[in-house]
């Protein structure tokens, strides 16, 4: 029975046919062999290749880097492992390679046994590995961001659910004021009159009782006003009903009822202008009477408080004006909002709801509301209303 090893391929066919590029050169680069496939990787036969330098098979980078690094290296330690270097193939492309050399000496002299390698699929892998890698920072920044604006919502989400919460518990105790301290009373108030009316009256004593009549109906549509105050501080805003109104008599009889109920204001009302205002008529009534118990309130009585109506071509203006000490600056940016008073002094016999629904019910009607205050002109307020009817 034979015990031979059945034949296999023989030493050149495994040089020329090995998975790796094979080269051997001389100390000096100059190639003595190289196999198949080093061959085809570059684009050159090995003829071509015989005789020629290693390096000057490389790019300007890879000649300067074999000079001054791997070379040294081969003659030094005698090997070098995994250095990359940039061949140029024969159609003048680069073709990227890993070197693997070792310096032999025999009696002929040194030589270098090069084994080189492509790399394409490596680089090819390092490639999606950081393209990978920079998606996966890129989803974790996103993630980062996600959380942080989620936090942030749900922070603004709390801070609007405890506004919210404040806004509905000052609505349920403005409706408890409205209905418990100030109904009661003007029912009373309403009663009495109505009682005195029946009695011999002089035309003074009549004509003092139409205006506590007037005075009463005014307090009674307060207390609508305040419940739509309410509303608006639910988000649900003050409903106007405009229609075409005289606006000049309309501040005039407004004034009328406000000298009786600020005797010891001098209450002068100008006219600019004529034509008729499309207004809510009860509305602005309101917003005269707030504007000018805020100039009563804040202003110098001895100075006269001046009312304007104003009626132009494309708006209506009414302004009241009042001296006195100014509004201070710090105040200004927060004039029109509930409970600001318009002054530092907390001893102030005001809630601090006159000028909100002023503003509401220029914005209701599609106008806007202005202050200005300083030292030479006093403070002015103006109401814009504006001349088109919706």
């Amino acid at each position: 029975m034979s015990t031979d090893a059945p034949p296999g391929p023989d030493s050149q066919t495994l040089f020329e046919g090995a998975p790796c590029g094979l080269v051997v050169t001389q100390e000096d680069g100059t190639i003595l062999l190289a196999n198949l496939t080093f061959c085809c990787w570059i684009g050159f036969d090995a003829c071509s290749l015989i005789g020629r330098r290693f390096q000057d098979l490389l790019t300007i980078g890879g000649r300067i880097f074999h000079q001054t690094h791997w070379a040294p290296l081969m003659r030094m330690q005698g090997s070098v492992a995994e250095v990359k270097l940039d061949l140029v193939h024969k159609d003048k492309h680069c073709v990227t390679m890993l070197l693997n050399g070792v310096r032999r000496e025999n009696a002929d002299g040194a030589f270098f046994e090069l084994a080189l390698f492509t790399i394409s699929d490596r680089d090819k892998y390092e490639r999606e590995l950081l393209s990978s890698r920079k998606v996966a920072e890129g989803l974790l920044h996103e993630k980062t961001v996600a959380e942080t604006a989620l936090q942030l919502a749900q922070s603004e989400l709390k801070i609007a659910y405890e506004k919210a919460e404040r806004r509905a518990s000052f609505a349920e105790q403005m409706v408890a004021i409205v209905s418990h301290d100030l109904k009661t009373p003007l029912t009373a108030i309403k009663m009495a009159s109505d009682m005195l009316t029946r009695d011999e009256l002089s035309a003074k004593q009549f004509k003092m009782l139409g205006h506590i009549s007037q005075s009463a109906g005014r307090a009674e549509r307060m207390i609508a006003d305040l419940l739509d105050f309410t509303l608006a501080r639910v988000g649900r805003g003050i409903a106007v009903t405009p229609a075409p109104v005289d606006l000049h008599t309309l501040v005039s009889l407004s004034v009328d009822e406000l000298r009786v109920a600020f005797p010891a204001a001098n209450l002068q009302h100008q006219c600019n202008g004529s034509g008729i205002a499309y207004i809510d008529a009860d509305r602005v009534q309101q917003v005269i009477g707030n504007l000018v118990a805020n100039s009563v309130a804040y202003g110098d009585l001895k100075q006269p408080i001046i009312i304007t109506s104003s009626c132009e071509e494309h708006q209506t203006i009414v302004s009241v004006r009042n001296q006195g000490a100014i509004i201070p600056e710090s105040l200004m940016a927060t004039l029109f909002e509930p409970m600001i008073r318009g002054t530092n002094d907390r001893n102030a016999r005001s809630v601090g709801l006159g000028l909100f629904i002023v503003r509401e019910i220029a914005r209701s009607h599609g106008g806007n509301v202005t202050v200005r205050s300083n030292t030479e002109e006093g403070t002015t307020f103006e109401v814009f209303f504006p001349q088109i009817q919706s």
